[in-house]
């Protein structure tokens, strides 16, 4: 299996910020209709640096980084305590573009997450109180009991082992494919811009 690539990225035709580049080229990925372009490979390692990976939702992002949401008692959650660093991958596999970004991981305020978790759905939100993520359970029966108790107690707000994390980047690379896998590399590293071979 193998596609050849098709695009262009200069250094003339990059943005001064890499938040400026960042959201031109997410605006193309919505533009371009595709699933999820919000969705983002999100890898951490725990405190003895095993490591771990799996897709997250880009909740919002600014100058100050990158946002999700998660419970905090999760794999994730416990690996970020434990060794706050992250990589995110935005994997826009029809464009031929990539996103790739490192930095530290900080918890958002608890009045940020408050306001996230208020306009979440209703089913969303019930499911945040109710799944142990991460942890071991005997059969879905069992997620659905814990989804009734918390129905039956009317939970309000978000739960106390819930909130987000903003990763901070300290560079970020833009990947876009070109022929014969000669492939355009930009990574901004604070005011830095620097090509990286293929």
């Amino acid at each position: 299996m193998r596609n050849e690539y098709t695009g262009e990225l200069t250094e003339q035709g990059l943005a001064g910020t890499w938040l400026e580049q960042f959201a031109t080229w997410f605006a193309d990925a919505v533009e371009a209709g595709l699933p999820e372009p919000n969705a983002m490979l999100l890898a951490t390692a725990d405190g003895s640096g095993r490591p771990s990976a799996r897709t997250v939702l880009l909740k919002g992002y600014d100058q100050r980084g990158f946002t999700f949401f998660t419970n905090y008692e999760s794999r994730k959650g416990r690996d970020l305590a434990a060794n706050p660093r992250a990589s995110l991958v935005f994997p826009w596999y029809p464009l031929h573009r990539q996103v790739i970004v490192c930095g530290a991981v900080e918890k958002v305020s608890r009045e940020e997450t408050e306001e996230y978790f208020a306009i979440r759905p209703h089913g969303a939100q019930v499911g945040a109180w109710a799944s142990p993520q991460s942890r071991v359970i005997r059969s879905r029966d069992e997620l659905r009991v814990l989804v009734e108790e918390v129905e039956a107690r009317g939970e309000r707000g978000a739960p106390p082992f819930w909130g987000g994390f903003r990763v901070s980047p300290d560079e970020v690379e833009f990947w876009q494919g070109r022929e014969s896998r000669l492939h355009d590399r930009l990574r901004y590293t604070g005011d830095t811009v620097e090509r990286l071979a293929p």
